[in-house]
C-alpha cells in the first residue's frame, strides 16, 4: 500500500519527510534506518539536524545502513556516499560512526563485498525504515531497469542515464565510476518501513510510471506498489501527473 503525502515544494517535503524518520527515532531509538544520498534527501537530513541541534532528536542509538556505494571509490574521495553521508549527516549529529555502514567500495571482490553487506544487515535485524529516492528511469538504489528484479546486494553496471545524470558531481563523465555496489530490490522490500522523497516537474512521468503503471523490473520502483508499508512525499510539480 502506498501513502501518498503532497508537499507544496522541495523545503515542505523535505520536512514532512523528516517528521516520519524522528517519529521513527523518537519511537525506536535504537532502530536501523536505511539512508539514500543524491541531491533528494539533502533537504531532509538538514532538517533533522535543525531539530538534533535543538534537542528534539537522539541519534545515539540509532543505526544505520547504506543503500549503495560507487565501486571503486575511496572513502576520502568527496563524491564517495560515505563522505557524502559524514558531510551531510553523520558528523553533525551524535550518531556513533561504529553504528554507521556504508557498502566498501574500495572492496575489489565484488561477490564478497556484497555478501559480506547482505551478512550485516540480517544480523542487525533488518531496516526499520528505509530512504529512498527515485531516479528518472526509476531506479531505487542504482537498481536499474533490468529484465528481472535483482534480489539481494550487488555489483551493478550504471546505465548512461544514470551516469549521465551523476557527471554533474564529477569533472567529467569519463570520471563518474561505471558501476556501483547497491541493496537489492529483494533487500529494499525486506525494510518494515518505506520512505520515497521525490521532487520537482521533471520527476512527474516517472512517480505515474512507478506508482500507477504495471509493476515491472523495466521500471524498479514499481515493485514497492507490493511493499505494506510505504509513504511517498512529493511535491506538488513531481504528482503533476498521477490519476486524481
Amino acid at each position: 500500500m502506498i501513502r501518498i503525502i503532497e508537499a507544496k515544494d522541495y523545503k515542505d517535503m523535505s520536512r514532512k519527510a523528516a517528521n516520519i524518520i524522528s517519529a521513527q527515532i523518537i519511537l525506536k531509538p535504537n532502530c536501523v534506518l536505511g539512508l539514500a544520498t543524491g541531491s533528494s534527501p539533502i533537504g531532509t537530513y538538514d532538517q533533522l539536524v535543525e531539530w538534533y541541534e535543538k534537542g528534539d532528536l537522539d541519534f545515539s542509538g540509532v543505526s544505520s545502513v547504506n543503500l549503495d556505494e560507487y565501486r571503486g571509490l575511496d572513502r576520502e574521495n568527496d563524491q564517495s556516499y560515505y563522505y557524502f553521508m559524514h558531510k551531510n549527516l553523520f558528523d553533525r549529529v551524535n550518531i556513533d560512526p561504529a553504528r554507521t555502514n556504508v557498502p566498501d567500495g574500495t572492496e575489489p571482490d565484488a561477490e564478497k563485498e556484497c555478501a559480506r553487506y547482505e551478512a550485516l544487515i540480517d544480523s542487525m535485524g533488518g531496516v526499520d525504515l528505509q530512504l529512498l529516492g527515485l531516479g528518472h528511469n526509476g531506479h531505487i538504489g542504482f537498481n536499474e531497469p533490468a529484465p528481472v528484479f535483482p534480489k539481494t546486494t550487488h555489483c551493478v553496471d550504471l546505465t548512461e542515464s544514470t551516469i549521465e545524470a551523476n557527471k554533474r558531481f564529477f569533472a567529467s563523465a569519463d570520471d563518474v565510476p561505471k558501476q556501483a555496489y547497491t541493496m537489492g530490490i529483494g533487500t529494499i522490500m525486506k525494510a518494515k518501513k518505506i520512505l520515497l522523497v521525490v521532487s520537482g516537474a521533471d520527476k512527474a512521468d516517472i512517480v505515474a510510471k512507478a506508482f500507477f503503471g504495471e509493476v515491472t523490473p523495466e521500471v524498479p520502483a514499481s515493485i514497492l506498489q507490493m511493499h505494506g508499508d510505504v509513504t511517498l512525499v512529493a511535491d506538488e510539480a513531481a504528482l503533476s501527473k498521477i490519476p486524481r
